[in-house]
């Protein structure tokens, strides 16, 4: 062995970085979620388990487009029934919104340990799809499984695939 090489124990670094990571939410819980003003220097009252991501939306949803360009939706709507989501255009967006018919809510002595699932009306969300890119009146939408999958086919344009030349012009 030529010299004296240090060697980095990177798994061990690793693992307090790790253990850091996992400390970090509950001391943020600690220093700043239980103040009377609120979770964040008083923004409001706290909720139990705040949504600390508010990008995601409600419901869960994916928007992709297809290879021949019809653009899809797909919803996760567990709970809902087919005959409470609305679905229509307005214009250049698609609006959805959905009731959910719950029988019986929790009682309000129930601590959850864990609550992701809050099942929720939905009120007219709106979609940007161009309608003079996209098809609005041969739109699919099918319901199963507690997913909504809306399937809008891109509208069919004739190419003009004519060369166009361009002059160009000497000044002077």
């Amino acid at each position: 062995m030529k010299g004296n090489r240090m060697y980095v124990d990177i798994g061990s670094m690793l693992d307090e970085l790790l253990e850091a990571a996992k400390n970090f939410g509950g001391q943020m819980k600690d220093n700043f979620g239980k103040t009377e003003r609120g979770p964040w220097f008083g923004m409001g009252k706290q909720e139990e388990n705040p949504d600390w991501y508010p990008g995601f939306s409600y419901p869960p949803m994916n928007i992709f487009l297809t290879p021949e360009r019809s653009m899809i939706f797909e919803f996760a709507l567990a709970g809902f029934e087919e005959k409470d989501i609305d679905l229509s255009f307005q214009g250049d967006y698609m609006v959805f919104s959905a009731r959910i018919s719950l029988d019986k809510g929790p009682d309000d002595d129930v601590h959850y340990v864990k609550r992701r699932l809050k099942l929720k009306d939905i009120e007219k969300q709106k979609y940007y799809v161009p309608a003079e890119k996209f098809d609005q009146g041969h739109v699919k939408a099918v319901y199963r499984n507690g997913i909504l999958r809306i399937s809008i086919p891109a509208k069919e344009t004739a190419e003009t695939n004519e060369d166009i030349k361009i002059e160009i012009v000497k000044e002077g």
